[in-house]
C-alpha cells in the first residue's frame, strides 16, 4: 500500500469513527428526551388525579353548604358524609433530572479504540534475498493488548518455612524464590519441582533477589551491607559502609541498580557498572527527597529506561528518566501499598498491592489501565519473563502464580 493510499485509509476510518461517536451521542440524547417524555406523561396523570380529586372536595363541600343553608332537620339528620373518601390523598411523585456520568477518556485509548498502525520497517533486496538490521528487529516489540480477563496458568506451592517475599525469573519455566528464611530456592514451576536450593548462614536472610543478564542469581545482605552473587561459589560483588542495600534488579545494559538507606533515614537508588558506581538518585530537581525513608522499596528499569521505584512506605510508585529527574508519582487508590515491582514489553508498570490483594499496571506515563486481581491473596514480590508472562509470589501462603495478562 502507498502512503496516499494509507492516508485516505486512515481517513475513512477516521469519518467512520466520528460517525459512530456521533450515533452515541445522538442516542444519549434520544434516551434524556425519552427519559423527558416519560416524566412529563406521569406527570400529567398525575396532575389530573389532582384535580378531579380537587373537584369531587368541592362537589361535597357545596352539598354539605346546601344542607346547612337549608335550616331542614330531616336532610341534615339523613345526610351522608363521605369527608373520609378524600383523607388519603394522591401519593406525591417528585420529578428527577437525568444525569450524564462522563467517562474519562485518556488519549492512548482513544487511539486504541480508533486503530493501529504498524511500524514501516525500511529492507533491501538484492537477488531475492532481503536483510535488515537485527539490533533494529530487537528493539521493535509487537503491539500485545490487555486480556479482558487475566488467566493463571499455574500455581507453585514453595513450602517455605516463613512468608514468602521475593521472585525472579530465569526463563518462562524456572524461577527463584526467596522469603523470611535463609534459603533460596529454584523451581521448575511447569513441574512444581524444586530443582536447586541454595542455604545462607543462619544470620542472612535475603532483602531482595534478581537475576542477572547471564542467568546469575544476585541477592542484598541488608545485615551484612553486601551484595552477592551465586555463581559456583559463592562471591561478594558490593561491599557497603555507611549505607544498607535492600532491592536490587539487573537492567537491559547488564548495570544493578540498588535501593539503599541509611541511619539517617535517608533513601536513594544507585546504579553500578561492575563494581563502579555509574548514577546515584536521590533528590529531585527542587533539592527535595525524592524517596522515603526506610527500606521497603522495590526498583525495576522500564524498557524505556525509566527507573521505577515502589515505594511502600510513601505510598507511590515513583518513575524517573533515565538520567534521574523525576516524571511522576502514581499514588493509586484505597489504601495502597505497593511492594514488588515489574515492567513489560510494553513498558506498562506493574506494582503489588499487597493490601488490597491485587496487581496494579500502569502506562509508561503513570495512567492507570487495569487491575489484575485472579484472587490474589497478598501478593509482593513481582516479576515478568521474556514472553510477558507474569508472575506473583504471594506473602502469606507461599504460593507462586504465573499469569497471562497480555493477548
Amino acid at each position: 500500500m502507498e502512503y496516499k493510499d494509507l492516508t485516505a485509509a486512515i481517513t475513512k476510518h477516521g469519518v467512520d469513527f466520528h460517525k459512530k461517536i456521533d450515533q452515541a451521542v445522538e442516542k444519549l440524547h434520544s434516551k434524556v428526551e425519552e427519559s423527558k417524555t416519560n416524566q412529563l406523561r406521569i406527570l400529567h396523570a398525575h396532575l389530573d388525579d389532582i384535580k378531579k380529586k380537587s373537584s369531587k372536595i368541592k362537589g361535597e363541600l357545596n352539598s354539605i353548604n346546601f344542607v346547612l343553608d337549608s335550616q331542614d332537620f330531616l336532610k341534615l339528620s339523613s345526610f351522608t358524609f363521605t369527608i373520609e373518601t378524600f383523607r388519603k390523598l394522591p401519593q406525591k411523585i417528585m420529578p428527577f433530572c437525568a444525569t450524564f456520568t462522563p467517562r474519562q477518556i485518556q488519549g492512548e485509548e482513544l487511539c486504541t479504540l480508533f486503530g493501529l498502525i504498524s511500524s514501516g520497517k525500511l529492507t533491501s533486496e538484492e537477488h531475492g534475498y532481503s536483510f535488515r538490521d537485527s539490533s533494529e528487529a530487537e528493539c521493535i516489540s509487537p503491539v500485545k493488548q490487555l486480556l479482558d480477563k487475566p488467566k493463571i496458568l499455574t500455581t507453585l506451592e514453595t513450602k517455605f518455612e516463613k512468608f514468602l517475599n521475593n521472585v525472579a525469573c530465569v526463563s518462562e519455566d524456572e524461577i527463584w524464590t526467596s522469603g523470611n528464611v535463609c534459603t533460596m530456592k529454584r523451581f521448575n514451576i511447569i513441574q512444581s519441582s524444586l530443582l536447586e536450593e541454595v542455604y545462607l548462614e543462619d544470620s542472612c536472610i535475603p532483602g531482595d533477589i534478581a537475576v542477572t543478564k547471564h542467568d546469575y542469581l544476585v541477592y542484598t545482605d541488608p545485615k551484612e551491607r553486601t551484595v552477592n552473587i551465586v555463581k559456583n561459589e559463592e562471591k561478594i560483588l558490593i561491599e557497603l559502609e555507611n549505607w544498607k542495600p535492600c532491592s536490587i534488579c539487573s537492567t537491559s545494559s547488564g548495570d544493578l541498580l540498588l535501593t539503599m538507606d541509611n541511619e539517617y533515614s535517608q533513601s536513594k537508588v544507585v546504579r553500578y557498572s561492575g563494581f563502579m558506581v555509574t548514577q546515584s538518585i536521590q533528590f529531585d530537581d527542587k533539592g527535595r527527597h525524592l524517596y522515603s525513608s526506610g527500606d521497603m522499596k522495590y526498583v525495576s528499569e522500564n524498557k524505556n529506561l525509566d527507573i521505577c521505584v515502589a515505594d511502600s512506605r510513601a505510598k507511590a510508585v515513583v518513575v524517573v528518566n533515565k538520567v534521574g529527574k523525576l516524571r511522576f508519582r502514581y499514588t493509586g487508590h484505597h489504601s495502597f501499598t505497593p511492594l514488588g515491582i515489574s515492567t513489560d514489553s510494553q513498558s506498562q508498570i506493574l506494582t503489588a498491592d499487597l493490601n488490597n490483594h491485587c496487581v496494579h499496571i500502569i502506562n509508561q506515563d503513570g495512567q492507570f489501565l487495569r487491575y489484575i486481581m485472579c484472587g490474589l491473596s497478598y501478593p509482593w514480590g513481582l516479576c515478568t519473563d521474556k514472553n510477558d508472562n507474569l508472575f506473583v509470589a504471594q506473602w502469606r501462603n507461599r504460593q507462586v502464580k504465573k499469569i497471562k495478562y497480555l493477548q
